[in-house]
């Protein structure tokens, strides 16, 4: 079979609570001496992977929340780290709260972003690194972070992820239209085109990158 190119239809912020509660529900069958493994190949631990997608939905909230959205920079909070090497952020779940805690962290921020997704005219526009990208764009930017982080911590916890196909396919269409889905499917081309994986003939990617920016802009990657 040729590879071909997914069309693009929306991507919601019913797609991007549906993706985490998937993930909450790996997460709280884990068992809690599991959180201080490494989750996959990254630097950072389970609880340090899912507080930084945690992180991530929050930031991708308030970058759309103001009225007028900045289209030059990030909202500027203060990012810290809670060791070296740990995950650079503004957002961190409390320890002591135990995974419950951490999971409503991520729940809270998730919530965030849908509901500002949700009430943005699709018009708003701001500032992302991969292109100034839209109230869907930044909803599947949330859902690419959720999908391929569960990846990486379901490879710590030792536990199954399997991720809705249909929603990596409309991600794909949205923030990788260069990538050509082939037989492995969309969720086999989303773990290669952010650089988790190999596919026949197409060696492991070192660097990559989404294109955020609405489809028909000349912006982005």
């Amino acid at each position: 079979m040729s590879p071909t190119r997914l069309t693009s239809t929306p991507v919601t912020p019913d797609d991007l609570e549906e993706v985490v509660r998937l993930a909450v529900a790996v997460c709280r069958a884990a068992p809690a001496g599991a959180w201080s493994r490494p989750a996959g190949e990254l630097e950072w631990d389970c609880w340090e992977t899912v507080g930084h997608l945690a992180d991530d939905m929050f930031c991708y909230a308030l970058q759309l929340a103001p009225p007028a959205p900045p289209l030059d920079g990030h909202v500027p909070t203060v990012l810290s780290r809670l060791r070296p090497g740990g995950p650079k952020e503004t957002v961190h779940a409390e320890r002591d709260a135990g995974p419950d805690g951490l999971i409503q962290v991520l729940e809270g921020c998730t919530g965030l972003l849908a509901a500002v997704a949700r009430t943005k005219s699709p018009e708003t526009r701001a500032h992302h690194c991969h292109g100034i990208s839209d109230p869907e764009g930044f909803t599947a930017m949330g859902i690419v972070e959720a999908l391929v982080h569960m990846y990486d911590v379901a490879k710590g916890l030792g536990a199954a992820w399997e991720p809705p196909l249909d929603i990596c396919g409309r991600v794909m269409a949205r923030l990788f239209r260069d990538v050509a889905i082939g037989e492995e499917g969309a969720w086999q081309a989303l773990l290669w085109a952010t650089g988790r994986i190999e596919l026949p003939g197409r060696p492991r990617r070192t660097s990559w990158r989404w294109n955020g920016t609405p489809e028909g802009t000349d912006d982005g990657a």
